[in-house]
């Protein structure tokens, strides 16, 4: 879990594609925060500064402090629209949040250990199932990344989620037993190895 970011934005008045135009011309996104039984707030956002924080990891599991007009907002981003051809951003959906509010978000995964996998070493390979992880949890606990050790791990083997461990609280959305990670044998299979490297 990261500390939250603080960001100043301003809220603004004009709705509907003519007003969003406008913004973006001066550039500006439009945004809108919603969420924890209040009214929805829109909002304008720094292009730049949207930009900057798009380039970094997380944009959608670290939580905003959204200064709109010097007032905090605790908000977590949930969806940016992009042009189609441009990619430039077009509009970002931000849900208020506070620390009894549980939400579904993306995770990265990580794996670590592979020169410890005595399946890697014998020439098998390392396919990750699920490069990101849905999981439930509170918004101020929502976790960096979930790690797979790969340590141990023998050709033919698959780590599930049940094998990852996770912080208190965060349970994944999907509950069966899924897979996560694998160590598949290579395309051509074992023949080329000896006795003693087959064995484990």
């Amino acid at each position: 879990m990261s500390e939250n970011t603080q960001w100043a934005v301003q809220s603004r008045t004009g709705n509907g594609k003519g007003a969003a135009r406008a913004l973006r011309k001066q550039g500006l996104t439009p945004a809108v925060l919603y969420g924890n039984k209040e009214e929805p707030v829109l909002l304008s956002l720094p292009e730049n500064e949207l930009w900057q924080y798009l380039n970094r990891p997380g944009f959608k599991t670290h939580i905003f402090e959204l200064l709109v007009d010097d007032k905090p907002h605790q908000a977590l981003a949930r969806d940016v629209q992009f042009h189609p051809v441009t990619d430039r951003p077009l509009h970002v959906d931000f849900l208020r949040v506070s620390d009894t509010t549980r939400v579904a978000v993306q995770v990265p995964v990580h794996v670590i250990n592979e020169g410890k996998s005595p399946g890697l070493k014998r020439g098998g390979v390392l396919n990750v199932v699920r490069h990101r992880v849905e999981l439930l949890c509170y918004a101020q606990s929502i976790p960096e990344s979930i790690t797979v050790d790969l340590e141990g791990s023998k050709i033919g083997e698959s780590i599930h989620i049940s094998q990852v461990p996770l912080p208190d609280n965060v349970v994944p959305t999907i509950e069966r037993d899924f897979t996560v990670v694998t160590v598949a044998a290579p395309k051509g299979g074992m023949k080329g190895l000896s006795d003693e490297e087959t064995e484990e």
